[in-house]
């Protein structure tokens, strides 16, 4: 709800601050005292139209600050989330607008820069004014299906409705992504074929790359490497070669062995050990001199194969290593293209059976907003007789939209009119009724609707304009309960309205010698009475006057 309003500067005030309440809130005051100034001054902060006349005579600019309490369910928070900000401690949320005299404006949301669209959208949320501002609210038909739904059509209905809305369109995206997915691969079909047989035909290996890179390198050398194998074998198995030489010593140690006594044992031992590890290097020396019974192929077969899948990683803009999954990744297209028909028509069923669900859905909402309709029409019908409106007439209109309008909120156009006299053809709120009266169908459709409305604070201008007596009474009880579950802000001329107030302000026009100021003052209940004597009988209060205040009053003691 609205907490507070400080105004600086601004027409006829410079320095005001006011501390709001919940439940019924009235202003009262003379004709011509400012009240409708404060009501400028609310929708200035709330990012309506300003003009440089707004800022008041000798000032450099005009500010206006209104500070908020919003229950985290509020839509506001999103609002704020979106633009990178949020509500502080408690939600509470503070809207501030600058006017220079040059006709330029700043807004800011707890003094944080922000856009007066921003600040515009935040106020249609917080604050409905019915009166001045004649478009917004329930005169906006784009908000009447959201407040049918909120009297009564129920919310598993609805949330059944929007699951299933979410649920087709998500298959028609995923059926429309293969159908076009499925084109491209069509189009590429004899490239990718082209591909697959290529790869398959060079069928590279992974790690194939380094590998014969590393025997290129090996046969490269294998020159070099022959003659020091050649010449490393002569001395090891050569005429003088070094096996030979360990054998010839072997067999002097052996002859002389028995006659040492043990003391040649340790060289026998190790003469041998170097007999074998001899021999074994021979084996190893002519086994690298063999011809290559391993299959690897020689110089020019390992260069053509490694230049071959070099230039096969080039034409298809990937790694060598990287042609193996590359052949893996063509055969999967080809085969989900082959697959793809039989997908598509999957999917396109799912879609269709999700349709189906969907209508299913849409038409349970339907009947309840047919229903809810109905209840909201003798609710309306009921209000309008105590509010001097008893020649009115009240319906929800519901129309079926085109299936290019469906959406999460269904199938249905709901818009509310009216029509005011007998005999005249039903049409908008705003078109059909006049001022007096639109207001009193706004309250009518406020009390019943109450629970519906997104914005915690109502405001109503003169309500009971051109009306008066047993009238003005039941406008009065009328905003009192709807005080009881919303902020009602409401300006008033009537002493039968402003008896029923939960909290009263009192505007008044100062005359100075060289300019004029607005004050308001909240009034006490002694303060009260007589302000409402006042709006009784006029400029000369009588006891008769406070007399009747009194019985006004006892009502709401």
């Amino acid at each position: 709800m609205l907490l507070g309003l400080t105004i600086r500067d601004f027409v006829l005030i410079e320095r005001l601050q006011l501390a709001f309440h919940s439940g019924l809130c009235v202003l009262t005051g003379e004709t011509g005292a400012g009240k409708s100034i404060l009501l400028d001054a609310l929708g200035f902060a709330l990012g309506m139209r300003a003009e440089s006349g707004m800022v008041r005579h000798g000032a450099a600019q005009a500010a206006v600050t209104a500070e908020f309490a919003l229950p985290e369910s509020h839509p506001a928070h999103a609002m704020l989330a979106e633009a990178g900000l949020a509500a502080g401690e408690g939600g509470r949320i503070v809207l501030r607008r600058v006017l220079g005299g040059d006709g330029r404006s700043r807004a800011f949301v707890d003094d944080a820069p922000a856009s007066v669209g921003l600040l515009k959208q935040l106020g249609e949320s917080l604050v409905e004014i019915q009166g001045q501002f004649e478009q917004r609210g329930l005169l906006d038909a784009a908000t009447h299906r959201a407040l049918l739904d909120a009297y009564g059509t129920g919310d598993a209905a609805l949330v059944a409705q929007a699951t299933a809305w979410r649920r087709w369109r998500e298959l028609v995206r995923r059926h429309d992504a293969a159908r076009e997915a499925g084109e491209r691969m069509r189009a590429e079909e004899d490239a990718l074929r082209h591909a697959a047989a290529e790869l398959a035909a060079i069928a590279p290996r992974p790690g194939e790359e380094a590998l014969l890179a590393e025997r290129r390198a090996l046969l490269q050398q294998r020159g070099r490497l022959v003659d020091a194998v050649t010449g490393a074998l002569s001395e090891v198995a050569g005429e003088r070669g070094a096996a030979r030489q360990l054998a010839a010593a072997a067999r002097l140690v052996e002859r002389a062995r028995d006659r040492s006594g043990g003391r040649l044992d340790t060289a026998a031992a190790a003469l041998e050990r170097a007999i074998v590890e001899t021999e074994e290097a021979r084996a190893q020396l002519e086994a690298l001199l063999r011809p290559d019974d391993a299959g690897e192929g020689s110089l020019e077969e390992i260069e053509d194969r490694l230049f071959a899948l070099r230039a096969m990683a080039r034409k298809h803009r990937v790694a060598v290593d990287d042609l193996a999954p590359l052949g893996a990744e063509i055969a999967g297209k080809l085969a989900a293209l082959e697959d793809g028909e039989g997908a598509l028509a999957r999917l396109a069923r799912e879609a269709e059976e999700a349709r189906a669900d969907y209508i299913a859905a849409a038409a349970k909402v339907a009947k309840a907003r047919r229903d809810a309709a109905r209840r909201l029409d003798r609710a309306v019908a009921a209000e309008l007789p105590p509010l001097r409106l008893e020649k009115a007439r009240f319906r929800t209109v519901l129309e079926p939209l085109p299936e290019a309008e469906w959406g999460e909120s269904g199938q249905d156009r709901v818009r509310f009119e009216v029509a005011t006299n007998p005999g005249a053809p039903m049409g908008p709120l705003a078109r059909i009724a006049s001022g007096g009266e639109l207001s009193r169908l706004m309250l009518a459709l406020k009390v019943v609707l109450s629970r519906g409305s997104p914005a915690p604070t109502l405001v109503f201008d003169e309500v009971d304009s051109g009306i008066g007596g047993a009238v003005a009474a039941a406008v009065g009880e009328r905003l009192h309960r709807l005080g009881e579950s919303l902020q009602i802000l409401v300006v008033t001329h009537s002493p039968q309205v402003a008896a029923k107030g939960t909290h009263h302000w009192r505007v008044a026009k100062e005359q100075g010698r060289d300019r004029t100021m607005t004050r308001v003052e909240e009034l006490d209940p002694a303060e009260r009475r007589e302000e409402i004597a006042r709006m009784l009988s006029g400029a000369a209060v009588t006891a008769e006057a406070r007399a009747a205040a009194d019985s006004l009053m006892a009502g709401m003691r």
